[in-house]
């Protein structure tokens, strides 16, 4: 079962304290989703995950990788 993005969301707050400026409109808009199949305004939550993902080339680390490769696994099960 996958997590929820807001869920997600939380955990990639408390690990990146400085996010990329680009991440932060995608990384404010996950905090409002549940999963991968809702809407944000006129945007697919699946949009803002690419976009956050494409703009989160920065955040490294342990908790970055493995958040990374759990919001693609989401994707891909799309």
């Amino acid at each position: 079962m996958n997590r929820t993005l807001n869920t997600i969301a939380r955990d990639i707050s408390n690990d990146w304290i400085k996010p990329n400026f680009g991440a932060v409109p995608y990384l404010e808009a996950m905090h409002s989703l549940q999963t991968i199949a809702d809407k944000y305004y006129y945007d697919n939550a699946s949009d803002i995950v690419r976009y956050f993902l494409s703009n989160a080339t920065s955040w490294k680390g342990d908790t970055a990788r493995a958040i990374k490769a759990e919001l693609k696994s989401m994707l891909k099960g799309n």
